[in-house]
């Protein structure tokens, strides 16, 4: 470590990181689905609902850029508990309001802008009290605390709302508010890094500088089309096996394997970086989700499109993690939140920019054609990732 350089967080830090990272994201999974139930209970039109699904993203998409410059100059923990108090506002909204579609529209601009700020400091908390060195292995730990949020969110409907149709919504809304009161504490315990408090070189440019920096728009580029490519494969795989008559349940498994095969590959970055190095491995798993997708074009066998998808699993789990370590390297302290806010832009403008376009093909080439055409697009993320190079700075800060 440099002399003067922040101190590498112990364990009951990270394990405190991590333990809110698996909150944020468990009692945002249980709340925006459970808001979907509300929706129908309120006879909302099917139509609406992706206007209401959309609010979650509204406020985030203008207000990530000024929450990573709020990070870089007040520090994560304060950003945290921003957030932490945001997520909690937004379950008693839910509780409250949730009577009339206005109050579920509020109430999911509240939750995203929650789940913005502690998502943002979270990222620019593992960047900056990480060593550079081992930013892969953090990363990669950091996305599977989140992964196994995003999967207990949904089964805690079920234990709060009950195994009906319609689960019991304002019991849901009461559970996920009680689940975000840790979340304060958490976040009161945190300790920032400190990073805040530099000037950084290209601080002085802002996102201008940012921008500039060597890779920096690559990373974003890949960040986005991996992200994208998983939500397309949500919508369309099941829309897949409509086409061809497979049944429900075995698309169900299918999608299972995606996601063990994505947290798989999460826990694991470090060794695999380890072994053939990060831009390498960031090639390679975004080349491999490309052939895995591409591979589904003509009908297979069950097997063999469970290992397919497996394939693809395992190369898109691991994308956002390795291009959250080149935005961290590349961006000097000071400006590390800023990076973060920008790939969490470039993500939420990839998911609605990208499936709307998957939409519009859909309709004359069915998802088959939607499949290839994401396979192409990750093939060009992966030749876009051949220009990232590790940076110049010392492995150690």
């Amino acid at each position: 470590m440099a002399p003067g350089g922040p101190p590498v967080p112990g364990r009951a830090q990270t394990a405190l990181l991590f333990a809110h990272t698996i909150v944020v994201q468990a009692a945002t999974f249980m709340l925006r689905p459970a808001s979907a139930y509300r929706a129908l209970e309120l006879d909302v039109p099917g139509a609406w609902l992706g206007g209401l699904g959309a609010s979650f993203a509204v406020v985030p998409l203008v207000l990530a850029v000024p929450s990573g410059h709020a990070v870089d100059r007040f520090g994560e923990r304060r950003i945290v508990l921003a957030g932490s108090g945001l997520l909690a506002a937004a379950g008693l909204c839910f509780v409250f309001l949730a009577d009339s579609v206005a109050g579920l529209v509020v109430a999911s601009m509240v939750l995203g802008t929650g789940h913005l700020c502690s998502v943002v400091a979270q990222q620019a908390l593992v960047a900056n009290r990480t060593p550079a060195a081992r930013y892969d292995a953090a990363f990669g730990y950091y996305t599977f605390a989140a992964s196994l949020g995003q999967a207990l969110g949904p089964g805690l409907i079920v234990v709060f709302g009950g195994d009906r149709p319609i689960p019991d919504t304002r019991a849901i809304f009461l559970g996920a508010t009680v689940l975000t009161l840790p979340l304060l504490v958490a976040a009161v315990f945190l300790r920032p890094s400190g990073h805040h408090r530099q000037v950084a070189g290209p601080a002085a440019g802002g996102l201008r500088g940012l921008l500039r920096q060597p890779g920096l728009v690559r990373a974003l580029t890949v960040s986005c089309v991996v992200l994208a490519a998983v939500d397309i494969t949500l919508v369309y795989l099941p829309a897949l096996g409509a086409e061809r008559g497979i049944a429900a349940g075995s698309i169900g498994v299918l999608l299972g394997l995606r996601a063990v095969a994505s947290m798989a590959s999460r826990l694991l970055l470090g060794r695999l970086v380890a072994s053939v190095g990060r831009r390498a491995l960031l090639i390679g798993t975004v080349a491999l989700s490309a052939a895995g997708l591409g591979l589904l074009l003509p009908p297979l066998p069950f097997w063999a499109m469970a290992v397919v998808v497996t394939v693809a699993g395992l190369g898109l789990g691991a994308g956002q993690p390795l291009t959250m370590s080149f935005l961290a390297e590349v961006a000097p302290p000071g400006l590390r939140g800023r990076a973060m806010s920008l790939r969490l832009t470039g993500n939420r403008l990839g998911q609605v920019l990208i499936p709307s376009a998957a939409g519009v093909l859909a309709a004359g080439a069915g998802a088959a054609g939607v499949l290839a055409c994401t396979a192409a697009g990750l093939a060009g993320a992966a030749v876009a990732a051949t220009g990232l190079h590790r940076s110049p700075t010392p492995t150690t800060e």
